[in-house]
């Protein structure tokens, strides 16, 4: 285009002055016309052999010089792995692109597949559109391909798994190009290709924010994040950062946790003011001196025990850090004045039957009373709950174990053939605590909409599968029982809980018995404390169940179900 432009300037100010200087006298008007596309084809000529040469020569094709040095002893070229490409939109183009301008990569694309009928038959430079996706067993097989690369980043989970379920019957190794909630500014490049995840078959749409509303009230805020070095803390604060808080407090009780997420921020963000705070949630004192000096405007309380046998086994613990940590920090939020503050909880506070779920629905509790509290107070906090369920990638999540069990060649343990759980992506969930944020008016518990239940045998078939192992037959599937405090089934709500939507699609808000009594719930967790000061497991199971009716402890539902 830029020489087009160069030869029509040129052409236009050559003819002008011929025009008059000489009148076109002795000049055929042919000549102006000839001349120009004889120049437009030169120079544009002249740039793409170029072009071509330099492409060539970097692909690894011998020079004149190398052929008088070497003659005709030439190394054998090194053979390119045959992939094949699913998806004939953007993302596949680039994806070919790529591969074709960088010779580094050792592959060679064969065909695309593609089940829109328009683009059958078509070729992308030079490669063909070789048809559907459901002949891609035949297809494969035929053209002999090495790898499958999916390059469909918006396809929804169930497209994902129909395709998955395609690929791997042919035992081609497979990857794929992230999700569009993974991309930044629609780039696409071949080193963002991995290999295929169970994040996958969650579903690959972005969430949605408003983005005007959360700015509002995180923008030029000191922002204190307890729990920031754990999964759910540290995607926090990276979300956090992106709308610009005056100052970022991070928060935790592990050394080792903290130092690495304020590396992770000093490298990644050298201009953000951050603070690190090495401290435990349950000691009061050190709450109220450090609210007193950093004087934080927004909380975000991730910090909790969350693995269910651990804090079953150790409840005196579950009470200290789940209990009274919130206690602690929701207190000094609200003598400080802080303007929202945002408790995570989980779907384990539903019906709970484990120590952590019961401590956690205290700590939703402990929310709501301050919220119907502070709403007599004008501009008052606003405290709210946010509520969901496993998260991929976490800490805790069963994926690592699956994944660590597999690459010792089994058996993947699990604890029942009917177990489900409600999952979803570590950035989603922190978008979401983020959105809830933002619509809270106080006193609120919101749900994050997370999807239907996955059954856990499936996810570990389907990693078993993925890492090209057959279930049943290379590795060996064991189920050992449920362990204490599990449930085979988690709920979102609880009976009396009325939900209803939010402004947010993703979001839902229980409109339940949320105005407890605060002094009440105070000498309650009062006693509690002085049970767990002693360790008495089975007192602080009982009065649980006393501050939660709801909550039946594991040992009570061994005993319904024997």
């Amino acid at each position: 285009l830029n020489v087009l432009k160069g030869t029509l300037t040129s052409s236009t100010i050559i003819i002008l002055a011929i025009l008059f200087i000489y009148r076109f006298q002795g000049f055929p008007r042919s000549v102006f016309i000839i001349d120009g596309f004889l120049t437009f084809i030169f120079i544009g000529g002249l740039r793409v052999t170029i072009r071509l040469f330099l492409s060539e020569r970097e692909k690894g094709l011998v020079s004149l010089r190398q052929i008088l040095r070497f003659g005709s002893q030439m190394k054998p070229k090194k053979l390119r792995k045959r992939l094949l490409i699913i998806g004939a939109g953007d993302s596949g183009e680039k994806i070919l692109r790529e591969i074709k301008d960088n010779p580094r990569l050792n592959y060679e694309v064969m065909g695309f597949l593609d089940d829109d009928p328009k683009k059958r038959g078509m070729k992308i430079h030079g490669i063909p559109v070789l048809g559907p996706i459901p002949k891609i067993h035949n297809l494969a097989f035929d053209a002999e391909m090495d790898e499958i690369l999916i390059a469909l980043p918006s396809a929804s989970a169930r497209q994902m798994r129909k395709i998955l379920q395609a690929c791997e019957a042919t035992g081609l190794k497979i990857r794929t190009t992230p999700g569009i909630g993974e991309l930044i500014d629609g780039k696409v490049s071949f080193k963002m290709v991995r290999e295929v995840s169970f994040e996958d078959l969650l579903g690959r749409e972005p969430v949605n924010l408003d983005t005007e509303s959360i700015g509002h009230y995180l923008k030029d805020r000191v922002v204190l994040v307890s729990g920031a070095g754990g999964s759910i803390g540290s995607e926090l604060c990276r979300q956090v950062v992106s709308f610009n808080p005056r100052n970022l407090v991070i928060l935790d009780k592990t050394e080792n946790n903290l130092f690495h997420i304020e590396m992770e921020f000093r490298y990644r963000y050298p201009k953000l003011t951050i603070t690190p705070i090495l401290g435990d949630v349950h000691n009061r004192g050190f709450m109220d001196r450090l609210f007193a000096t950093i004087k934080p405007q927004v909380v975000f309380h991730a910090a909790a025990f969350k693995h269910v046998p651990i804090v079953e086994l150790n409840p005196w613990e579950g009470v200290f850090n789940n209990i009274i940590g919130t206690k602690n920090i929701v207190e000094a939020s609200y003598q400080s004045g802080v303007e929202r503050f945002v408790m995570i909880s989980t779907d384990k506070a539903v019906r709970p039957v484990s120590v952590m779920g019961a401590t956690k629905r205290v700590a939703e509790m402990i929310t709501s009373c301050y919220a119907s509290q502070n709403n007599t107070l004008t501009n008052g906090a606003k405290f709210v709950s946010v509520r969901f369920g496993n998260v991929i990638g976490s800490d805790g999540s069963v994926i690592h174990l699956f994944k660590r069990q597999i690459d010792r060649y089994g058996p993947v343990t699990i604890t029942h053939p009917e177990i489900t759980r409600y999952f979803m992506t570590i950035p989603e969930s922190a978008k979401l605590i983020l959105q809830a944020g933002a619509l809270g008016e106080g006193g609120e518990i919101f749900i994050l909409d997370i999807g239907t239940p996955i059954k856990i045998v499936d996810m570990a078939r389907d990693l078993i599968r993925r890492s090209g192992f057959k279930p049943d037959v290379d590795i060996e599937i064991k189920y050992i029982g449920l362990r204490p405090g599990e449930k085979l089934y988690e709920e979102l709500i609880t009976e009396g809980e009325g939900i209803v939507r939010s402004a947010h699609e993703k979001i839902f808000v229980l409109k339940g018995k949320n105005n407890y009594d605060v002094n009440w719930l105070k000498e309650e967790i009062e006693e509690l404390v002085k049970l767990a000061l002693v360790q008495d497991a089975p007192g602080i199971k009982s009065k649980l169940k006393e501050i939660v009716p709801e909550y039946q402890p594991y040992e009570e539902t061994k005993t319904d179900s024997a």
